[in-house]
């Protein structure tokens, strides 16, 4: 049982010895110690050495001899309360020290992620929230296929308030869109929720999943699966931007 505590406080087998020997003989001089561990002197006067450090053990001169004696096994509490704060202050300057180096590790990111695509997934509900967040870091025009009915049923209440601040960080979207009630409905807000809409000619056309075209990124959204797929890459997110002006400009003003 002490030798299992001991080794959860990182003790050595030979520290968990030689402490255990002071802790039964009081103080004693190498020779002694030495005699109840079986080990070697100059071991021992290493862990000795190590066990002073630690604040465990003391020791004191006696006529030509020298002693170590154990500490009050409390000590145990104090050395365990100076290895948290150490372990804190070690902790606070290596935050410190990649605060500092941060920006040098996203330049390599960015990089070797210029023509390396990144492929990122969410799931559920609060992952495709997630999600959506990325695109309001967009710098450019929004492209869309989206459909206002599937897209509200998989999140209630959220696409509102999202609107309102993809709006207010000045991002427009152009959407091409099923026309059913609920896509009919949104558009009538298109001025105030900066969004250009056309529909797709046909009642029959439709689709379910939402494709947001950004940057060089494309977001794919399965409502019916409720997962989402982030993918950045500059070629597939032309390709994409390329698809999709090709079929705006097919498609009439509403």
């Amino acid at each position: 049982m002490l030798n299992k505590l001991f080794e959860q406080l990182n003790f050595s087998d030979k520290e968990s010895l030689v402490y255990l020997a002071l802790l039964e003989i009081s103080s004693g001089k190498v020779r002694e110690i030495s005699k109840k561990t079986g080990l070697n002197r100059t071991t021992v006067y290493d862990i000795c050495d190590a066990l002073l450090q630690k604040g465990l053990i003391s020791k004191y001169k006696k006529g030509s001899g020298t002693y170590f004696n154990a500490l009050d096994p409390k000590s145990l509490l104090n050395y365990l309360e100076r290895e948290k704060e150490e372990h804190i202050k070690n902790t606070e300057k290596q935050k410190e020290k990649v605060s500092e180096l941060l920006p040098q590790l996203i330049s390599i990111q960015n990089i070797y992620s210029q023509t390396k695509p990144r492929v990122q997934f969410f799931e559920g509900e609060k992952g495709i929230r997630e999600a959506y967040e990325n695109t309001l870091t967009s710098s450019e025009i929004i492209l869309a296929f989206g459909n206002a009915d599937t897209m509200h049923k998989g999140l209630p209440n959220f696409f509102p308030e999202y609107y309102k601040r993809r709006a207010k960080n000045k991002i427009f979207i152009r959407a091409v869109v099923p026309r059913n009630k609920m896509s009919v409905e949104r558009s009538k807000h298109n001025q105030e929720e900066m969004r250009d809409t056309r529909f797709l000619p046909e009642k029959e056309m439709t689709f379910s999943p939402e494709v947001n075209i950004y940057d060089n990124k494309m977001l794919i959204v399965s409502w019916e699966e409720k997962m989402a797929i982030l993918i950045e890459s500059k070629e597939l997110a032309h390709l994409q931007k390329l698809t999709f002006n090709l079929l705006w400009d097919t498609l009439p003003r509403n």
